[in-house]
Order: structure tokens, then C-alpha cells, then sequence
């Protein structure tokens, strides 16, 4: 190691390499000043509004550009510039005075405070605020919004941290990777560079002293950013980046180990539009259906005949093959009108998922008709699994209501480290079981998985988080039951390898994480896998459990 180099590590986000170049997002504009109006009211009003519906209009643009997942971030965000309470509120604040920049700061900053105070999911959208915020008051005072660096030479994007704006439509021939000194594996951020196949590196806080013009070599699959990386060592990370794109490519067919172990790949699907990447990648199938976009901007639950056409639309594309359902999953960070209390303290912990729809019984049973209608309609396999379920009595309830209206594989997700613990039981219930890490890891270390604050908890190689599971795969093994992963954690191709010796009979992820863990999985047998996943769980943090696999890999 040369006096200059020096490394710095994060939570990497897919397995590329990239040597390149800092350019660092700037900083948000300033505050503006408390100063009073010297234009009328009205005019003041008029700036504001304009500005507000450009703001809008110009996310949802973005958005139909950006397409899937970003699309329905970026209209999210749209909707809260949209907002009639933060209009009124800017309205009052215009009305003693103030001018259109200063009222629309203050009119977000006060939304903010309450959405931060509400915790969990809201409190991590605060954060979204503040760059709508800054879009605004840019068109306001007719300046460039801040945002992503213009360059006509590729770079390495370094941050605090993105907007969903600005990663929706990075310039993939220009941004290289990305670099973030906050945020965690399910951050906006990192679920969007994995749906895009763009390497990055998040929470890295270290990286908060890179400086434009620094060299540095950011390695996605470790982790790991080099700064000023010697000669040697970009000669050496490159050519194991290249052999390790060859055996990727080479790696085609249904996922398997190097003994023939069968592993299905499947693939999280939120929308029919994303089901169409799923099957170009050439998943096994669906592992998770995501339902929530037919409800969450709705103001009522949508009619099974709606229900039915969408879902159709997604079985159609997968003739012969498993798509697995989740019924719809609100509360905590999807709060719902006709769903869920908006004014409940800790949402996170209240009546979400199951529990919500237990509490409104015709809207679970319209959505399982939906499902069962759309099942016999077209020729995919069709599964269908509970969100959130914490008991055995829930698992009962859910799977009967499910065998009564026609569907014949009923399961649930394990989510909560009570389902995990009574996975024996459970399963003795169900068809089958899917672990869902995002959640399991949140609720394990008691950290929530969306807030920057508590990223470096939000691990799922933390040794806690893997017994957990592999309680599961062994009641699933006992059993002899599917048990399936379907959180993020699947999409990690080494800690995909653990999870298989953890029991896991399949692994369901982003469609572009397909190849890289297929690629990984066809390295390793199963007694292999198993030593890993012993490794892994007999270790004691997540440092140690990644650190302690890969070390018996090179061996």
C-alpha cells in the first residue's frame, strides 16, 4: 500500500467495479432570508403557486421518463408538492408578510418537523421534503435547482445522499457508480442503483473528505472504496472484475449449485411494467408480487373486477411459472385512508400488514377473489402469501380464508423474529414460508430499516438475523416445505450462498441481481454452503460474518 492510498468501506449495493474520478453533489441552496415582502400578497401567492406546479409537473415528467420503481417515487414526491394543506399553509405565511421563498421553506420545514415526529417511514420521507423544498424555491428565485453534477467526462458521484429525483434520472454513461455518506441497504437510493445495475457504495461516512478530482476506486461487491488506488492495484481489481463478468456471463439456465442443488431465482416484481424485466432476465418466476400499487393512491380499495385485470396482466407473463403474491402490506411506511389510522404513535408496530387487514376483513377477502379469478383466467402457478404475520393463530386464520376461496398454496412471510422463533408451528399451518430480511432485520435489532440515522444496524449479516432464518430453514426442512427469501438480502450473490446452507429453497430479488447470484450459487455445493452459513451464523456482528465467509472462500 502506497503512503497515499487509503480504504474506506460502506454497504455496496451489486457487485460492479469502477475507477474513476469524485465530482461531489452540491450544496443545497441557502436558507432563504426572513425578510418581508416588498410585492402584495398576491403577487407573492402567484410565485408560489407557479412554482409549486412546475415543481409537480416537472417530477411526474421525470418520473414517466424514469419509468418502474422511480416513477412511483417521483410521484410521491409530485403529490407533496401538490399538498393543499402546504399550500394553505404557504397561503398564511404570504398573508402576514413573507415572501414566496421564505413561506415555501418554512411551510415544508414545519410538514417536515411532523413527519419526522410521526417516525419510522415518514420520518425518512422528511428527507424528501427538503429537496422538493429546494426545487421550488430555485424556480421561484429563477436559479438551477441543486442536483446532479453536469460533466461531459464520466465520474463517481459522491453525496451526503440522493434524491429520488436526481437517481431516477442519472446518466448512466456519465455517473459511474455513486457514493453516499448516509443511508443503508434499503434506502431509496440503494434500491434504485440496484434496479439500474449502477454500483454503489452507501453509508460510507468516511467518504464525507473526498474532494473533486480525488481517484478512487469504488468495489460494489466488497464494500470497498480505494482512494487513490495504486497502479497495481487497479491492474489487479479490474482483472478480477473481468473474469468475474465472464463467469457471469457463462452462467445461464435455472439456478443451481455446483453439485445440482436446485435453487429457483425469482424475482420482486411491484408493478406489471416491472414484470416485463423480471422475465427478460430470465427469472424462474415471481418470488414477490408487490400489490400496493393498485392501492396507495387510491382513496378507496379498488373493486375485485380492477383488481382482477391488473393482476392478470402480471400472471399472463409468466405462463407456466410461479408468481407468488403478497397481499396487500399498509400501514408503517404505506399508510392507507381506508386502511390504516394516520394518527397511530408508532405505525411500525401497530396495525400494519395482516393485522390491518384483519381489521377490515372485505378488503382481504375482495383482493384473494381477485387473485383466485386471475388464477383461473390465465396459466401461471399462482401462490399467495400473507404480510407481517407474528402468530400461529394469524397464519391459521389467513390460510383457511385462502383454501375457502380457491387458492391451494397459501403461505406467510416471516418477518418478525416471533414468526421466526415459531416457525415449526407455523409451517405445520402453511403451504409455505418466505423471509422477508428488510423487515426481519429491522424488527431483530429494533432499528428502522428506512431511517440514516441507524443504516449501520440495518445489516442482514448480522449473526442474529441468520439463526433467525435458519430456525426457518430447518422447520422448512423438517417439514418438507418451500421456504423462500424475498428481502434484499437475496440479491447479495455471497450472502445468496449462505442463505441456500441456511435452508432456503429459492431466492427471489431485483430482476438485474438475477446474474450475479446465479453466477455465484454455480461456484458452491451445498455441504459448502452449509460451511458458510456456520461460519456466518457462529460469528458475532455483521462485520465478522461477511469478513469470516469470504476469508474461508480464499483459502
Amino acid at each position: 500500500m502506497t503512503m497515499m492510498e487509503r480504504e474506506l468501506s460502506g454497504i455496496g449495493v451489486g457487485r460492479g467495479l469502477v475507477v474513476g474520478d469524485v465530482r461531489r453533489m452540491p450544496d443545497p441552496l441557502p436558507e432563504p432570508p426572513p425578510a418581508l415582502s416588498s410585492l402584495t400578497p398576491d403577487a407573492e401567492l402567484l410565485r408560489a403557486k407557479e412554482a409549486l406546479t412546475e415543481t409537480s409537473a416537472d417530477l411526474r415528467d421525470r418520473g414517466v421518463r424514469a419509468g418502474g420503481l422511480a416513477q412511483e417515487v417521483l410521484d410521491a414526491l409530485a403529490l407533496m408538492a401538490d399538498d393543499p394543506m402546504l399550500l394553505a399553509d404557504v397561503t398564511a405565511r404570504i398573508g402576514k408578510g413573507a415572501t414566496a421563498e421564505r413561506a415555501v421553506f418554512d411551510a415544508f420545514a414545519a410538514f417536515a418537523s411532523i413527519m419526522e415526529a410521526a417516525g419510522g417511514y415518514m420520518a425518512e420521507r422528511a428527507g424528501d421534503l427538503s429537496d422538493v423544498a429546494n426545487r421550488v424555491i430555485a424556480r421561484i428565485l429563477g436559479v438551477a435547482a441543486p442536483g446532479v453534477p453536469e460533466s461531459a467526462t464520466p465520474y463517481v458521484l459522491v453525496a451526503r445522499d440522493l434524491a429520488p429525483a436526481d437517481t431516477a434520472l442519472l446518466d448512466y454513461d456519465i455517473v459511474q457508480a455513486l457514493v453516499t455518506t448516509e443511508g443503508g441497504p434499503t434506502s431509496h437510493t440503494a434500491i434504485l442503483a440496484r434496479e439500474k445495475g449502477l454500483p454503489a457504495i452507501v453509508g460510507a461516512k468516511e467518504a464525507a473528505g473526498l474532494v473533486d478530482g480525488d481517484v478512487i476506486l469504488v468495489d460494489a461487491a466488497d464494500g470497498e472504496i480505494v482512494v487513490h488506488p495504486s497502479a497495481e492495484r487497479i491492474k489487479n481489481a479490474l482483472r478480477e472484475d473481468s473474469e468475474r463478468r465472464l463467469s457471469r456471463a457463462q452462467s445461464t439456465g435455472p439456478g443451481r449449485l455446483s453439485d445440482g442443488h436446485a435453487v429457483a431465482l425469482l424475482a420482486n416484481v411491484g408493478s406489471p411494467d416491472s414484470a416485463g424485466a423480471a422475465s427478460e432476465a430470465s427469472a424462474e418466476g415471481v418470488g414477490l408480487f408487490r400489490t400496493e400499487f393498485l392501492f396507495l393512491d387510491a382513496e378507496s380499495a379498488p373493486s375485485v373486477e380492477a383488481q382482477q385485470a391488473q393482476y392478470e396482466s402480471v400472471f399472463e407473463q409468466f405462463a407456466g411459472q410461479k408468481v407468488v403474491v403478497r397481499v396487500l402490506d399498509a400501514g408503517a411506511d404505506k399508510p392507507l385512508p381506508f386502511l390504516t389510522d394516520d394518527r397511530e404513535e408508532n405505525p411500525a408496530l401497530g396495525l400494519r400488514g395482516i393485522r390491518a387487514l384483519f381489521a377490515h376483513e372485505e378488503i382481504l377477502r375482495d383482493q384473494l377473489t381477485a387473485i383466485h379469478r386471475a388464477s383461473l383466467s390465465t396459466h401461471a402457478d399462482v401462490w399467495v402469501m400473507a404480510p407481517m404475520i407474528s402468530t400461529v393463530d394469524e397464519t391459521i386464520k389467513f390460510v383457511s380464508m385462502c383454501h375457502e376461496i380457491g387458492l391451494t398454496n397459501a403461505g406467510v412471510m416471516v418477518e418478525t423474529p416471533s414468526s421466526a422463533l415459531l416457525a415449526q408451528h407455523i409451517i405445520a399451518e402453511a403451504d409455505f414460508v418466505s423471509v422477508g430480511t428488510n423487515d426481519l432485520t429491522q424488527y431483530t435489532v429494533a432499528a428502522d430499516r428506512l431511517l440514516g440515522t441507524v443504516a449501520a444496524l440495518q445489516d442482514p449479516w448480522n449473526p442474529a438475523v441468520l439463526r433467525l432464518i435458519h430456525e426457518v430453514g430447518r422447520a422448512g426442512a423438517a417439514a418438507g416445505k418451500p421456504v423462500g427469501v424475498c428481502g434484499e438480502a437475496a440479491a447479495d450473490p455471497l450472502l445468496a450462498v449462505v442463505l441456500v446452507g441456511l435452508g432456503a429453497t429459492s431466492l427471489s430479488m431485483s430482476p438485474i441481481a438475477l446474474a450475479d447470484v446465479r453466477e455465484e450459487l454455480s461456484r458452491h455445493t451445498l455441504s459448502e454452503a452449509r460451511k458458510l452459513a456456520e461460519i456466518a451464523v457462529s460469528a458475532s456482528n455483521a462485520v465478522d460474518a461477511k469478513r469470516g465467509v469470504s476469508s474461508a472462500l480464499k483459502r
